[in-house]
């Protein structure tokens, strides 16, 4: 897959801002500054579609690009940030459950961990909950450029033992400094629901 054009479309609260053009969906989520907006940049080859942020929490709304003008990207919030009042958690956890429960363009999800430390409880409440609703997951294993290569290995073993994953899910480590894991990002999660024009 060759990303030849990518645009940031809409950001939205609920379900009535969200695209209405039926494209196929693939969504990004992870903790607060895993990494989703650099990821998103890095395999669009664009520095500032997704706007990134070195503050926690800065995405607060569900942000839609249009990637070859054939199917969306969407970068989710970022969830378990400790600084956020319960209730604007709460607020987030709702607008996320509402989208990833009655989208039904949406066809993939890629789960977002920090390759350098075991998932949290929130990472694997969020790994249970979308395999409960019956997506296919990525897991991708983001800044995987502060890992010695001894700790690949390691670390891997930890990250798929804590999340319990299952065998039909993929797993892949991803540096958007390095741009390990770009290419193969890409195919995995564009194989079988989108055809390149």
């Amino acid at each position: 897959m060759i990303i030849k054009n990518s645009e940031f479309m809409t950001s939205a609260v609920s379900p009535n801002q969200y695209p209405t053009d039926n494209r196929i969906e693939i969504a990004f989520v992870g903790r607060s500054n895993a990494g989703k907006s650099s990821l998103i940049n890095t395999i669009t080859n664009r520095r500032k579609l997704a706007k990134t942020s070195s503050t926690p929490g800065k995405t607060r709304l569900i942000n839609f690009f249009l990637i070859n003008n054939q199917f969306y990207f969407v970068d989710l919030p970022g969830y378990g940030f400790a600084k956020v009042s319960k209730s604007e958690q709460e607020k987030w956890g709702h607008m996320m459950e509402k989208y990833l429960i009655d989208r039904t363009q949406l066809k993939r999800i890629t789960l977002l961990v920090d390759s350098r430390h075991k998932p949290t409880k929130d990472d694997v409440l969020m790994y249970q909950w979308i395999k409960h609703y019956g997506y296919e997951v990525i897991v991708v294993a983001t800044k995987s450029d502060k890992l010695k290569k001894s700790e690949y290995q390691k670390n891997k073993k930890v990250i798929l033992e804590t999340l319990n994953l299952a065998e039909e899910d993929k797993f892949l480590f991803f540096s958007s400094l390095s741009k390990e894991g770009k290419d193969e990002l890409l195919e995995v999660i564009t194989n079988g629901i989108i055809v390149e024009e």
